[in-house]
């Protein structure tokens, strides 16, 4: 038999592999005798499939912990791709009006997926089950989440991120740390008989307040907000979009957790105590925040209008 004819689209990529590792000192045959023995990749390998549905472990033998469990873990995997979308728009330097505007598009997208799965969280619970094995998290909370303030923290300036009372005394203050010290969720983890920090917040800043200065520090010039400034400002297609992530992150997101925490934690008093003692009722509300990421994108009235459709939400959870 004669010798098999090497396809020339085979020989040239085998030269470009060649020039790959000769540029970093390696040899291809020995790359390619170990192609020779792997194993052909698995779906279930390549996404860690089995490592993935073991990382569920409740605290108690209750049966909707595990709902529990699983829908923040899917939160925070949401989260991860928005991240991801927010880092390229913000490092990468420059970039044109239409990937700007596109990866806006996936952030929006995502954040629709998140706010209309919310319901597993509203309604996907059995209440009692659900104050049974809170209880048995303290004082774990979905406060704690890393993500979502870097999510925060990439979207705009850290003047934008402040306590509404702190704002006008900080006006004129450009210090991250010093900023960093009148966030406006630090509010929100205060223990409601004597304004002192909770362990929930404690812990979350013992973890991340570093990691969270030193990104605010890293982004102070090129956060989204300062991209558009930048950038992009006055392009429309871009202000619809930004608007749209403020309008989700800032108001419908919120809404959705004050909607449920209404349902799982307000028809009793000492309920409150699942929330790890935390400041949920003045926290969650977007009107007493006032948090906007684009303050420049908005009229005065939106602006003083924001969140104030919260009384109707309330008003459907409790129909």
């Amino acid at each position: 038999m004669g010798e098999k004819k090497i396809d020339e689209n085979i020989l040239q990529q085998l030269n470009k592999l060649e020039e790959k590792y000769e540029a970093m000192g390696q040899d291809l045959s020995s790359y390619l005798d170990g192609l020779l023995y792997s194993d052909y990749l698995t779906y279930w390998d390549y996404i860690h499939l089995d490592t993935l549905l073991s990382l569920q472990s409740p605290r108690t033998a209750i049966p909707d912990e595990k709902i529990f469990i699983l829908y923040h873990q899917v939160t925070e995997l949401y989260f991860r791709m928005i991240l991801n979308e927010m880092e390229q728009a913000t490092f990468t330097d420059p970039i044109d009006e239409e990937l700007f505007q596109k990866r806006l598009k996936r952030i929006n997208r995502y954040l629709d997926h998140l706010i209309d799965s919310f319901d597993v969280m509203t309604d996907g619970m059995d209440q009692d089950q659900f104050l049974a094995f809170r209880m048995a998290l303290l004082p774990a909370s979905g406060f704690q989440s890393a993500q979502y303030r870097k999510l925060e923290i990439l979207s705009t300036d850290f003047k934008n991120l402040l306590n509404l009372e702190k704002r006008e005394e900080l006006k004129n203050v450009n210090e991250i740390p010093e900023l960093y010290e009148s966030l406006y969720w630090k509010a929100g983890a205060t223990e409601l008989a004597t304004g002192k920090k909770t362990l929930t917040l404690k812990q979350f800043e013992s973890k991340y307040g570093k990691e969270f200065i030193e990104l605010g520090e890293n982004v102070k010039e090129c956060n989204l907000l300062q991209k558009y400034k930048d950038h992009y400002e006055g392009n429309e297609d871009i202000i619809s979009e930004m608007k749209k992530l403020d309008q989700k992150a800032n108001v419908d997101w919120p809404l959705q957790h004050l909607k449920s925490a209404t349902r799982y934690l307000q028809r009793d008093p000492e309920v409150i105590k699942a929330s790890g003692g935390t400041n949920w009722q003045k926290y969650l509300p977007p009107r007493r925040q006032r948090i906007i990421f684009y303050p420049e994108l908005w009229t005065q009235e939106e602006m003083q209008e924001w969140g104030q459709k919260f009384k109707r939400v309330l008003s459907s959870t409790h129909a």
